[in-house]
């Protein structure tokens, strides 16, 4: 099982590497009919919220560890 601060690492990569990719994934979508492109963004928009959702998560988790690890 991978650790929190791993999910955390990945979370944070998959976010970057969405946002890095955004210029390009213009580019791969400009040959696609109109109605391809707005779902391809949605899709992407969707993954987008979805791991910063996670993230947030991930992180509020971690804070919670580590008052309960303060308490202990």
């Amino acid at each position: 099982m991978i650790t929190l601060e791993e999910r955390i690492a990945r979370t944070q990569r998959l976010l970057r590497r969405l946002e890095e990719d955004q210029p390009y994934l213009q580019v791969r979508l400009s040959v696609l009919g109109a109605e391809h492109r707005e779902s391809a963004n949605a899709f992407a928009d969707r993954m987008r919220a979805e791991a910063e959702a996670e993230l947030q998560r991930l992180l509020a988790e971690r804070e919670i560890a580590q008052v309960s690890g303060l308490r202990s």
